[in-house]
This record gives C-alpha cells, sequence and structure tokens, in this order.
C-alpha cells in the first residue's frame, strides 16, 4: 500500500443538522428505504457538561447517505429503532456509545464493533484513525473529537469531522470480516458483538465518590468521610449548572481537603485547589462541607475501601494461599502464550477477573467440563471457554500437583 490518502471532504458534502421532527422523519424513511449496515457514531461533550448524554449522532447507510442528527432538539429517536428493525448497526468502540445512545431510544438488535474487531485480529493500534489509515489506507482529521458538542450552532469543520466518522465505518467493517474470516475468527467476533448487544444497562456504581482520584492517599475514615461531602457537593452543583464536576472543584483539591481537616474557610483558602480565583461564597460552601463531615458520628463514617466481592489482590495470595497463588502464576503464564498464539490482548481472550476468580476457588473437581462451566458462569463466550478450559484445566491440575 502506497502513502495514505487524506480523506477531506464527506463524498455528498456536509449535510445539514436536523433539528426538527419533519426533518427527522424524512430522515428516518429514507434510512429505512436504505441497504446493508447502517454505520453509527455519537459525540459527548466529556469533560465540559454533566453526564455522557449525546450531543450530535451520526448516521449512514447506502441509499440514504449521511445524516448528522441533534439529539437536543430531537431527544427521541426511538423511531430509528423501528425504520432499522434486525439491522445490522457498525459501531467503533461500541460500549463507549451505547450508553448515551440507549437514552435517546436508539438500541441497536444487531451490531458490529470495528475496535473490537481490530483487537480480535490483531491490531496493534485500533483507534479509528489508525484502523482506517491501516485497513483502508485514508487519513482521517482526528483534531476535534474532544472539543465542546454542547455548542450551537455547531462549527463546519466540526460537523466535517462529525460526518467523516461515519464516512467509512461500513468499508472498514467489510475489511475487517474479510480479515477475521481469514483468520478463523469471525464467529468469534460474531459472538463478542451479540453479547454487547444483549448486555444490560450497567447498574449505577455504589460509592462513586470512591473513586476519585488520589484516593489512596486517604487512610483515616473521618477524612473519607469529608471526601464523600465534598464529591457529594461538588456532584449536586455541577448537576445543576451542567457542567464536568472537574469544572467545579478538582480531585486534587478534595482529596488535598481531606488530608488537610481545614478548621475555617481561611485554613481551607491556603490549599491547593482552593484559594487562586474562588469567592468566599465558594469556599463557605466548601468548608460547610468539610464541617457536615467533621460533625459525622463514628458509625456514620464511611468504612475504608470498598466491600471485597471475590478473591483479595493477587498480591496477598502467596501469603493468603500458595496452592492458589501457584494456579495463578500458571494460569497466566498459559493464557499470556494462548493470547500470543493467537495474536490478540489477553483481556479479549479472558477477563483477568474470571481467570483469578477460578484460580482462588477452583472447581472441586478439575476436568475440562467442570472448567468450562465455571468460565460460562462468569460470562465467557462459547469461543473463549473452548480455547481457554485446556490452559485452565492444566494449570489448576498443575498448581494441585496432581
Amino acid at each position: 500500500m502506497g502513502a495514505p490518502t487524506p480523506l477531506l471532504e464527506p463524498r455528498e458534502g456536509i449535510p445539514p443538522v436536523i433539528a426538527g421532527e419533519a426533518a427527522l422523519a424524512e430522515v428516518i424513511a429514507a434510512f429505512a428505504a436504505g441497504s446493508g449496515p447502517v454505520a453509527v457514531d455519537a459525540e459527548r461533550a466529556s469533560g465540559y457538561r454533566y453526564g455522557q448524554r449525546a450531543y450530535l449522532v451520526q448516521l449512514r447507510r447506502q441509499g440514504a447517505g449521511t445524516a448528522l442528527i441533534d439529539p437536543v432538539t430531537c431527544p427521541d429517536l426511538s423511531a430509528f429503532g423501528g425504520a432499522l428493525s434486525g439491522v445490522e448497526w457498525v459501531l467503533h468502540a461500541a460500549t463507549q456509545d451505547l450508553p448515551c445512545l440507549r437514552e435517546i431510544g436508539m438500541i441497536p438488535t444487531r451490531l458490529f464493533d470495528t475496535e473490537l474487531a481490530g483487537r480480535l485480529a490483531g491490531f496493534p493500534r485500533v483507534g479509528l484513525g489508525a484502523m482506517v489509515e491501516n485497513v483502508l489506507g485514508f487519513v482521517l482529521e482526528k483534531g476535534h473529537s474532544a472539543v465542546d458538542w454542547s455548542t450551537r450552532p455547531l462549527p463546519e469543520p466540526w460537523l466535517r469531522y462529525a460526518a467523516l466518522d461515519v464516512e467509512l465505518l461500513v468499508d472498514l467493517r467489510d475489511a475487517l470480516e474479510k480479515e477475521l474470516d481469514r483468520q478463523g475468527k469471525l464467529e468469534w467476533a460474531l459472538q463478542e458483538f451479540d453479547a454487547i448487544a444483549a448486555a444490560p444497562p450497567a447498574e449505577p456504581r455504589k460509592d462513586p465518590w470512591r473513586r476519585t482520584s488520589g484516593m489512596h492517599k486517604v487512610r483515616r475514615r473521618r477524612q473519607l468521610g469529608v471526601v464523600r461531602e465534598l464529591w457529594e457537593t461538588r456532584d449536586r452543583i455541577a448537576q445543576r449548572r451542567d457542567v464536568s464536576p472537574g469544572k467545579v472543584l478538582s480531585d486534587a483539591a478534595i482529596v488535598e481537603a481531606a488530608l488537610a481537616l481545614p478548621a475555617n474557610v481561611h485554613a481551607l483558602a491556603a490549599l491547593n485547589g482552593f484559594g487562586h480565583r474562588m469567592g468566599r461564597r465558594q469556599l463557605e460552601q466548601w468548608q460547610t462541607a468539610v464541617d457536615r463531615a467533621k460533625a459525622l458520628t463514628e458509625s456514620q463514617l464511611p468504612q475504608p475501601g470498598q466491600p471485597v466481592t471475590g478473591p483479595p489482590p493477587p498480591r496477598a495470595w502467596a501469603d493468603k494461599d500458595p496452592a492458589a497463588a501457584a494456579r495463578l502464576s500458571a494460569a497466566r503464564a498459559g493464557v499470556t502464550a494462548l493470547a500470543e498464539q493467537l495474536v490478540m490482548p489477553q483481556e479479549n481472550l479472558v477477563s483477568p477477573d474470571t481467570v483469578r476468580r477460578i484460580c482462588w476457588e477452583p472447581p472441586k473437581v478439575v476436568d475440562t467440563e467442570s472448567v468450562g462451566v465455571a468460565l460460562a458462569g462468569y460470562g465467557a463466550r462459547p469461543w473463549q471457554v473452548e480455547q481457554v478450559t485446556p490452559v485452565l484445566v492444566a494449570a489448576l491440575a498443575d498448581g494441585q500437583g496432581v
């Protein structure tokens, strides 16, 4: 392949943004009358707005061309579901876009994930730009991926970028299908895509404040209480103002306040992340949150660490259960070797968490059937069970000294 060709303009030019019911109905009819898979992408305003809602939806289908839809003025796109019933959706990194698409009523029954296909096929770089360049020989302009997509009206260069994101997605899908078929992995990929399409919406995370960056420094329960109060206060303000929580107060500032336990607004203002350009009223609301945490009784304070479901961290295994540590070591070596042989990332071959759980609590009888059942019980797809079971049987038997 020669030098890649820059892709500068969509084939039919930049389509107008669909922002009304009549135009939306026309587009839905056009896509229903189209043929083949439909390329789908969504743009969010991560880092600018609260939450992960979609601010632009791009679609492309043979016979219908490209459509750019404003989900702010057209918040219910469930009619696309009926129009595209049974049609395969082509997405890149589907799990990133599906939650925000689900919010506006766009739920696929079949899909093809070009990023996941690239992983299974062994491509070292699986970003959309890299895949389009390596597989199709075109260079996509990627300059606007991190802009504030809630901006209205959207500038023309951003719309061009958005349209180009779905321009070659079906072509990429077709090329990857051929490559997966050539490698004997197409059935594996189809099982993965079916699992993504069938997965229920993710449950809300328990104690999301525990994911504050820098939490590893916070040891005492009183300090944990400060992190929780500040995080929840920040979240309420961010939601009300519809801005990213990080724009209200940084994680680093939350941790700094938790470690310092400031006695008053003056002490708080001296901490990193609070003094610079922060008004007295803002400082007072953060100090009030700190004071609330200080006033909590022992029983009201959060417990350190999250309740562990499953095995302890692997670094503790050698002391707690040397036999389990030996099983895990053998299993990891076997999975690594198999992943290299199949030319794919280990985590796509089998979830590391699944391997840990089976090594910590292996089936009573270590044989192909029981290990296969255990893998399936943790959500492994049939192709993964088939590939990984022999490796785990050998590792478990080896770890037991059989």
